[in-house]
């Protein structure tokens, strides 16, 4: 059976405070707060954990914030295995409205990773990559870190057999794509900025996503929002549509979309039915406060209500 490895690079403590309405120039009073495990990376290994299988999250940590993510992982029986660094791991912070209408999100740029420190984790990457396992990287990049450094980790994983899963953005999304993983999965966004092109509509989109399986990337996922998902492969391209649900926060839910997908693919499961999964997880991450993610019964739920059109 394959592994799943989630590899968070600059992961954070996420504060979210809950207030009446968002105002410029006064001081708020939260009407309720939360801490989750944030960092990209760790959203999928929280998401693979809800839909019933095991995964081992990587990365750099430090200071009693990296402690405060690694007991707060194992807590919910996800094994975290970091490159422990002389800095602190960032905090980051999210102010929403009550009706969850608006919401502020302020993230730190992150600790400045060392030379040595860097080396430690594409060792302890290169020691653990096996075939067959899948990898999902995911998030950006801590002052530091070269921006092809998502590059040379593709490279590692899949020239051991493994399959890598890239979400990222800006340069270290452009550079990394030059390494040929497996999927990329930008938003629209994203792939507007890399490749130039605009995406204001389906064509659009999918124009764009094929520039990067032209440059080698074997298939790119480009996450809508509550519109779903579009997928490009070198045989085709398609829409899989998100069920409706009342959103709530959708912080999180590419992540989530990342984690049933990946679920999916290690279940053996087509590329589009892992696809199906990935965006009912989002849905499901969408439909709740703070970062939370779906149960499984209800992103079964969900599945049964994702549509595919072939495009």
């Amino acid at each position: 059976m394959s592994n799943i490895y989630t590899l968070t690079l600059n992961p954070a403590v996420d504060r979210e405070l809950t207030v009446p309405a968002i105002e410029f120039d006064a001081v708020l009073r939260a009407s309720a707060w939360q801490v989750d495990f944030g960092g990209k990376g760790f959203n999928v290994s929280r998401m693979l954990k809800s839909l019933g299988t095991t995964s081992t999250a990587l990365g750099f940590a430090g200071g009693k914030s990296g402690e405060l993510l690694r007991d707060g992982l194992e807590s919910l029986g996800i094994a975290a295995d970091f490159i422990w660094i002389d800095g602190e791991t960032r905090t980051n912070i999210s102010i929403v409205t009550e009706a969850h209408d608006h919401y502020v999100k302020v993230n730190e740029p992150g600790p400045t990773i060392s030379f040595a420190e860097q080396h430690q984790l594409l060792d302890q990457v290169r020691a653990l990559s096996r075939p067959d396992d899948w990898w999902v990287l995911a998030g950006s990049l801590p002052p530091g870190l070269a921006s092809d450094f998502y590059a040379q980790l593709v490279e590692i994983i899949q020239s051991g057999g493994a399959h890598a899963i890239l979400d990222t953005s800006s340069d270290a999304l452009a550079q990394g794509c030059k390494a040929a993983p497996f999927l990329a999965k930008p938003n629209d966004v994203e792939i507007q900025k890399i490749t130039g092109l605009p995406v204001d509509n389906e064509a659009q989109i999918i124009a764009a996503a094929q520039r990067l399986v032209e440059i080698g990337v074997s298939n790119v996922v480009v996450s809508l929002g509550k519109r779903g998902a579009m997928l490009a492969t070198p045989d085709g391209h398609r829409l899989v549509k998100s069920p409706k649900i009342e959103e709530r926060n959708p912080i999180g839910a590419g992540d989530s979309l990342v984690g049933g997908l990946v679920w999916g693919l290690s279940q053996e499961m087509p590329l589009v039915d892992a696809l199906r999964w990935g965006v009912a997880c989002g849905a499901a991450a969408a439909s709740l406060s703070g970062t939370g993610v779906g149960s499984r019964e209800l992103v079964e739920k969900l599945v049964t209500m994702t549509e595919v059109q072939q495009i």
